[in-house]
């Protein structure tokens, strides 16, 4: 009998995976082969006694283990992310993490909102998952050697929009603050100071700002007592003798007063300022040396500050006195009129009266005045609008 080729296979049968292995290789010569029998540590209805394909092992059947050495099979973490409305939110970022100083893994969403992560170390995990324009979500878990971990559908909500609003109030509006201030100041806490401003770089005033403060400077309560002071001085001086004496007299006196301050008021610090873009007030300087602040405030009866900030010449206090001063002779006796002569000297005179009173601003009426906000170095320049100023006024004879 020729030689036969004997080969030992031994076929284990187990959930999950097959092992075939060959446990033994003989040659032998006639009728002393031996009868080989199968072998299996399965129950008779889980063996196979052929095979379609006999290898020595079928390694691509066996589990992976982690990489740590621990013989751990690794495992198999996957889950879905939905929107509010349960639609699959493409590319959102999942990021795995497992034991504290592990390295992390991270995947993106498909199409249909699935995740998948093959190889994954078993142990406690962190599952992190972000997207744009939804707030971040975490759970975490176990996973156990070789389990195939199917995480719960993670719905993410709407991120919470926290928006960072900066407010910057625009010049008029920080103007009409300003204005708020200077309308509270009051030297000896009575007499009106709204032409003066502690602030150096206030915001320059609208024309309604110009011609709102002109009028709530003549309607001041105030400032009728003062026009009754001048009035009595004029009188008692005989000035405008055309009036004549006693209460007569006297009213006549104090209409045309009120008459020309508010003449001067308007035209002087509203309808020129309004017209030429100068500002009507005056700045306080506050630092600086004696000379240099008596110096500053003596020029700021012929100079200003224009709207945008920059020096010229004073023409709205200058011309608004010579225009106050012309209109005037239509209501004032006849004999006791000005001449162009005459109308002149008093602008003049005017100038200087509003000289003095800056440097008393510089020096004294800050002192004096409670409500007057901090001042700060800078300045403009002034108005004989003043209340303080009319008592300077008061002592310069507007007719013989």
């Amino acid at each position: 009998m020729p030689p036969s080729i004997i080969i030992g296979v031994k076929v284990i049968v187990r959930p999950h995976r097959i092992r075939v292995a060959v446990v033994g290789v003989g040659l032998v010569m006639g009728a002393s082969a031996p009868k080989l029998r199968a072998q299996s540590s399965l129950p008779v209805a889980s063996e196979r006694s052929a095979l379609p394909v006999l290898s020595p092992s079928l390694d691509t059947m066996q589990p992976r283990i982690s990489s740590d050495g621990d013989q751990r099979a690794l495992g198999r973490i996957s889950g879905k992310v939905v929107d509010p409305a349960g639609v699959p939110v493409t590319g959102a970022r999942v990021t795995l993490e497992a034991e504290p100083g592990s390295p992390t893994q991270e995947v993106v969403t498909g199409e249909d909102g699935q995740y998948n992560f093959s190889n994954a170390s078993p142990g406690a995990f962190h599952v992190t998952i972000n997207s744009t324009g939804f707030a971040e979500q975490k759970f975490s878990a176990t996973l156990h050697a070789a389990e195939n971990f199917a995480a719960p559908q993670i719905t993410l909500s709407i991120a919470s929009l926290i928006t960072e609003v900066r407010v910057t109030p625009s010049t008029v509006e920080i103007a009409q603050e300003q204005i708020k201030q200077q309308e509270k100041q009051r030297a000896l806490g009575l007499v009106p100071n709204f032409y003066v401003t502690y602030v150096h770089d206030a915001a320059p005033l609208t024309a309604r700002q110009k011609y709102e403060l002109a009028w709530k400077t003549i309607i001041d309560p105030v400032n009728f007592g003062i026009i009754g002071v001048v009035a009595g001085i004029q009188q008692q001086q005989g000035s405008f003798r055309g009036y004549g004496p006693g209460a007569q007299g006297y009213a006549k006196r104090y209409g045309a007063a009120f008459a020309s301050d508010a003449l001067d008021t308007v035209i002087g610090s509203a309808v020129l300022p309004s017209l030429l873009k100068q500002d009507p007030r005056y700045f306080y300087k506050g630092t600086g040396s004696k000379r240099s602040r008596l110096l500053y405030a003596i020029a700021n009866s012929v100079i200003c500050k224009g709207d945008s900030g920059r020096w010229q010449p004073n023409y709205s206090s200058v011309l608004g006195g010579i225009a106050a001063g012309g209109i005037s002779n239509l209501y004032y006796p006849a004999k006791d009129r000005n001449g162009v002569g005459l109308t002149f000297e008093n602008a003049l005179l005017g100038t200087v009266g509003t000289a003095a009173t800056n440097v008393l601003q510089e020096f004294l009426i800050r002192k004096l005045t409670p409500n007057a906000s901090s001042p700060d170095p800078g300045g403009r320049q002034t108005k004989s609008t003043n209340p303080i100023a009319k008592l300077f006024g008061a002592l310069v004879r507007d007719g013989d």
